[in-house]
């Protein structure tokens, strides 16, 4: 075989001396071992991969394998319209992107503590949540000229930013230097709270500072209320495309011309952990964003914050968290956010603190300054699997945002309800699947740690309330563990249920082991005696008044029923499917967990 030195570079093929693999050769692999697990009928006919295709709760097919076939045409450039690709030609690997940290509070002085401490540490941006009284407070000693804030101050948006504007002529910074986002989001306020939205005096403060200041921004679109309300990743950009053209429509009202109307905006993004449908959900924002540019006459790309998702966020094993965010920053940085946050991964417990902070903005130093992340303009472009998501999931957000705007807009369609009740069926769908572990949550509904010690914060700040509701993923198994907590403090022990283990170890290990993990989700402790020739006697010296059959299925039919009666049990149930004399339930894999727990809960006086 002639070495790659002796053959003209134009004509070097890559493993041209090994035979071309086919699709065809492909799919026969996957058959047989699909035959061999069972999903595969012998006669089926149709394509054995067709068994391996999921779907996302948008509808959209994500297929085992993708080939340059899959690529939706042409894909553009980065930092050219449509900007699917970056939208600088350089992407972030001058700068990296903004390292954005959040911080509330009431305390002006322990909000600035924690404030230069993150700066010290690496943070580039300031998102902040004050009283518009303390702002200068908890910006003392803040170089403002270096640290640009992004205010979130709520429905005092108007005298937060009056209060920051102060502050740079204080500091004497010249308005066409002074960075900021002034933070006004009414639609945002009013999918939170169900307030009325009232877009004109946003409007006259984005018209004020246009003019004056170059480089803040005074409006956010934010996508996070219909995230956390439950919804898919096209209801999100829907929603996220209709805010920013409603927007649009009252900047230019109140007197700026379309480009300085585009350029007031920031929007707002959740990266949860699925980082694959992270990148695309970026990806696909500034294509979105890119067509309405066009068919409005801007040019600006659209500018992005991603914050790690507070939905996939857990109360219980938050340690678990620090994975989360760094799998969503990941996928944040790879699809491009001009800024992102990373919240601490106690923020669903209460205030974070120094440590849990220090560890955020790590998260974002070990991606940018150890992994090079940012390394590279667009590192996801050209994955077909990639491309083909972008380009399906583009395609279902133009159609919410569309239905979204045949209702009126997004502010008719808040008012109505009709947003609501389509991002409620799909939080019923995925409560479903987080129900039944499909949607597993490590830590939560999988491999959860009854031993572990509460980590105990400060309460947070009241969130507002009254609009759409705010979901997290893990709340109904957590209210689960809460109620085992309570039982445990009053009763001296937590709930508990026996595993009657069938047979020797090799034999019932395997669905004791599943059956425990269930039980203990919900809070309950799994008494296992191993392999014992007593399991009566074990039972009642467990002090349980529930237990679960654990074994396979043919010593099942041979002594299920005998041992579900001779335990003398108020409630039996079986590790696996069946029906069998005695038994009164089952548990298996895709069984409604949460169900099964809270009736468990129920049978043993476990109350919330």
């Amino acid at each position: 075989m002639a070495g790659p030195e002796s053959v003209p570079i134009s004509e070097l093929d890559l493993a041209a001396e090994f035979p071309q693999a086919t699709r065809e050769q492909w799919q026969e692999l996957v058959a047989g071992v699909l035959r061999k697990s069972g999903k595969l009928p012998e006669d089926f006919a149709g394509a054995p991969e067709s068994k391996l295709v999921t779907r996302t709760y948008d509808g959209i097919e994500i297929q085992p394998l993708y080939t340059a076939e899959d690529v939706p045409g042409e894909i553009g450039f980065p930092g050219l319209p449509p900007y699917v690709r970056g939208a600088r030609p350089e992407g972030q690997v001058t700068t990296g992107w903004d390292v954005r940290a959040r911080f509330t509070g009431d305390d002006a002085r322990a909000v600035n503590k924690a404030i230069l401490a993150d700066l010290e540490g690496g943070v580039t941006s300031i998102w902040l949540s004050v009283p518009p009284p303390a702002l200068a407070d908890a910006l003392n000693e803040v170089y403002l000229d270096l640290a640009p804030v992004v205010l979130d101050a709520g429905a005092e948006y108007e005298a937060a930013a009056s209060a920051l504007l102060a502050l740079f002529d204080e500091r004497e910074i010249p308005a066409s230097e002074a960075t900021a986002v002034l933070g006004a989001d009414p639609i945002g306020l009013a999918a939170r709270s169900g307030s009325a939205v009232a877009l004109e005096p946003a409007a006259a403060l984005a018209a004020r500072v246009a003019g004056k200041y170059p480089k803040v921004r005074t409006i956010v679109a934010d996508g996070l209320p219909f995230h956390e309300a439950g919804g898919s990743d096209a209801q999100e950009l829907g929603a996220l495309v209709a805010a920013g053209v409603t927007y649009l429509r009252s900047l230019t009202d109140a007197g700026l011309d379309v480009e300085a109307a585009a350029g007031q905006l920031e929007f707002r993004l959740a990266a949860t952990a699925d980082q694959f449908s992270t990148i695309a959900k970026l990806r696909a924002a500034r294509r979105l964003w890119a067509r309405v540019a066009e068919v409005c006459g801007f040019t600006s790309p659209m500018r992005q914050h991603a914050v790690t998702s507070p939905a996939m966020l857990t109360r219980r094993d938050p340690w678990v968290n620090m994975l989360r965010t760094t799998v969503a920053c990941f996928g944040a940085g790879v699809g491009g956010a001009d800024a992102v946050t990373v919240l601490p991964f106690d923020a669903a417990i209460g205030r974070p603190d120094a440590f849990s902070a220090r560890i955020a903005r790590n998260t974002h130093a070990v991606l940018l300054e150890e992994s090079k992340l940012a390394g590279v303009a667009d590192p996801a472009g050209g994955s077909w699997y990639v491309e083909k998501l972008t380009d399906d999931l583009a395609h279902a957000a133009w159609a919410e945002f569309t239905a979204i705007e045949g209702e009126g807009g997004l502010v008719p369609s808040l008012a109505s309800g009709a947003l609501a009740g389509r991002l409620a069926a799909t939080w019923e769908k995925r409560a479903k699947r987080i129900a039944t572990r499909r949607d597993p949550l490590t830590g939560v509904s999988e491999f959860p740690n009854l031993a572990e010690k509460p980590v105990v914060r400060a309460p947070a700040e009241a969130t507002v309330e009254g609009g759409l509701p705010r979901h997290r993923y893990a709340e109904g198994f957590e209210a689960l563990r809460d109620a085992s907590d309570a039982y445990l403090a009053s009763h001296g022990e937590r709930p508990k249920i026996f595993l009657a283990t069938l047979g020797p170890v090799a034999a019932h290990t395997a669905r004791a082991g599943f059956a425990a993990n269930l039980f203990q989700a919900g809070g309950i402790e799994a008494v296992n005696p191993g392999a014992t020739d007593d399991l009566p006697g074990a039972f009642r010296a467990s002090g349980a008044r529930i237990a679960c059959l654990c074994g396979t299925d043919d010593v099942y039919a041979d002594q299920a029923a005998e041992v579900a009666a001779s335990l003398g049990a108020e409630y039996v149930l079986l590790a696996g499917k069946g029906s069998y004399d005695g038994v009164d339930g089952n548990v298996f894999a895709g069984c409604d967990a949460l169900e099964v727990l809270d009736g468990l809960h129920a049978k043993l006086g476990v109350t919330r």
